[in-house]
């Protein structure tokens, strides 16, 4: 997506839609078909968020499966599972429970993607093997009261002792995922004192359960009830120079690229509780009588039905051709994930949303899964950091390209004699793009009228993007009206050239026949997309963003509402 920003169609990445080889589907297709079987006849969410836990016999059952080993090479043990695969099983384990995917993802996608990742040859053998088999829990231990996503404010140190060679790592996390059980936790600490300057060094540590290490009483959470969200509290607890995950004061590094690969996992978890009910509700909608007719038969909802479909195969298909990416060794694809992350969470949400309304009041009881699934939904907003703030990621992502090519010419612009060959290639590729649009090539021609809205969006994002970066230059960082904007264009644009990837590789596999569902939904979406697009983008010129920051300042000073009608 960061070519879109430059008005670039990178089709070697969007093209052909990913596909696992045989070998590799016909295994998932057996673990898959194993654990639905388990997952349909033993797990009782209602239970599970009743009791605000996870059986032990259901904890042993997964176990069994080897799903503790998920993200873990096979030579240590674990699954061996690429991208596609282990976010597809954490999908098929959301949908059962949300728990349950939160939890693996959390222990797996997490936990041990980063010892994976960053870890030396000596820490992966010492915990691999026991993270796979689950004789370890997996926690991430990152965000603070203070800190939210602002790693600059995290309070808690690690103080390093010459003399004993040892650090000390003293303060708390008050929000862990698997916070009560984790046997290994990965610990983002301060490494530099808070008088040393704003910005901090932050350094990741595998901390084991030890002297100094407690873990606090179980949130009362609004969802995901089976999974124990506590505080840890760390008092001065010893760790070794071996306890370092990467390099001292490279723990930002760690903790985003690790988040961005949970982002993808945590993605296909949003979309398979999205899919459950989705199912749930055409049944609904087939059996409840109304007026003499089933329910289904009416207008209204089949608009609601078809609107879920849309969101469903959308965030389906962006976040397996991301998965795609990362299986076939793409560096970067951070801004893909944040785009995956987003819209899942807010597909999922809409979903939700639809379905109660289709339910009408029997899913505002405690008694239906409507009403623990809206719960359940609601977690995926502030996980790895909020939306909006995922959002000013996406765009800043975005910008810095034509930025740093922006910045590049206006320098030459001031030693024109020393620059001209760089003026020299510039004046040319703004007449290229004057004179023509990028295209979309390898698109199947049944999707033309698709491929030209794609083509155009591209073409206006990269125009507005430009743009915003003239009018704002440095300021842009304080643009969030203008990042929000921008971030939305490009979460719809993504999403399109995914379904039109994978509506590609539908009709050449099956016909036009065959692949009428694909092709369908890619319509609906390509329409509601252009729509929205159109409205952010004009919005950059006509708005009212100053009167809105003046609403919002008057009533910080008044302190809230300040009228009453009488």
């Amino acid at each position: 997506m960061k070519a879109a920003f430059f008005g670039v169609v990178a089709e070697e990445l969007i093209f052909p839609f990913p596909a696992l080889s045989r070998e590799e589907k016909d295994g998932l297709r057996a673990l898959l078909e194993q654990l639905r079987r388990f997952l349909d006849a033993e797990v009782d969410s209602a239970a599970i968020d009743r009791n605000r836990e996870i059986s032990d016999r259901v904890l042993g059952e997964l176990r069994e499966f080897g799903l503790y080993g998920l993200g873990v090479p096979e030579q240590y043990g674990g699954t061996g599972l690429g991208q596609t695969a282990h976010a597809r099983v954490i999908q098929e384990l959301a949908a059962a429970d949300a728990s349950l995917g939160l939890m693996l993802a959390t222990h797996g996608a997490i936990a041990a993607r980063s010892l994976v990742t960053f870890g030396s040859a000596e820490q992966k053998q010492r915990y691999l093997p026991r993270l796979a088999t689950g004789e370890l829990l997996g926690a991430f231990a990152l965000t603070e009261h203070a800190s939210g996503t602002d790693a600059a404010t995290i309070r808690t140190e690690a103080r390093y002792d010459d003399e004993a060679k040892v650090w000390r790592l003293s303060g708390t996390k008050p929000w862990v995922t698997n916070g009560d059980r984790a046997g290994l936790i990965t610990v983002f600490a301060r490494t530099s004192r808070p008088d040393q300057g704003h910005k901090p060094r932050l350094t990741a540590f595998l901390v084991e359960r030890a002297p100094g290490v407690e873990s606090g009483r179980q949130h009362k959470t609004l969802g995901v009830r089976g999974v124990a969200v506590t505080p840890v509290h760390f008092d001065e607890v010893v760790l070794g120079p071996e306890a370092v995950l990467g390099e001292v004061g490279k723990g930002y590094k760690v903790a985003m690229a690790v988040l961005n690969d949970a982002r993808l996992v945590l993605s296909a978890a949003m979309f398979g509780q999205a899919r459950a009910i989705i199912n749930r509700i055409v049944s609904h909608v087939q059996e409840r009588r109304s007026f003499g007719r089933v329910i289904g038969e009416f207008p209204i909802l089949k608009d609601k039905v078809a609107k879920m479909m849309a969101d469903a195969f959308a965030v389906e298909s962006m976040t397996y051709l991301t998965t795609g990416l990362a299986d076939r060794g793409v560096e970067d694809y951070s801004l893909e994930s944040g785009i995956c992350r987003i819209a899942s969470v807010e597909a999922l949400w809409r979903v939700v949303n639809e379905a109660m309304q289709i339910v009408a009041g029997r899913g505002y009881v405690e008694t239906d899964a409507l009403e623990r699934h809206l719960r359940d939904a609601r977690v995926g907003f502030v996980l790895d950091g909020t939306n909006e703030t995922l959002r000013c990621f996406v765009a800043l992502a975005g910008l810095r390209g034509p930025g740093e090519k922006l910045a590049e010419v206006e320098s030459a612009m001031y030693e024109p004699l020393k620059s001209f060959g760089l003026l020299r290639r510039f004046a040319p590729q703004k007449l290229r793009e004057a004179l023509r649009r990028e295209r979309l090539t390898r698109a199947h021609p049944l999707l033309a009228r698709e491929v030209v809205m794609f083509e155009e969006a591209t073409e206006a994002l990269h125009q507005s993007a430009t743009r915003a970066l003239k009018d704002h230059g440095r300021e842009i960082a304080e643009m969030q009206y203008t990042q929000k904007r921008l971030a939305n264009v490009a979460i719809d644009l993504y999403a399109l050239a995914a379904c039109l990837s994978r509506a590609s590789a539908a009709i050449a596999s099956r016909g036009e026949g065959g692949a009428r569902r694909e092709i369908d939904l890619v319509t609906m979406f390509a329409t509601a997309a252009q729509g929205r697009m159109r409205a952010h983008l004009g919005r950059l010129e006509h708005n009212d963003d100053e009167l809105r920051k003046e609403i919002a300042a008057r009533t910080y000073t008044d302190k809230g509402y300040p009228f009453d009608v009488f």
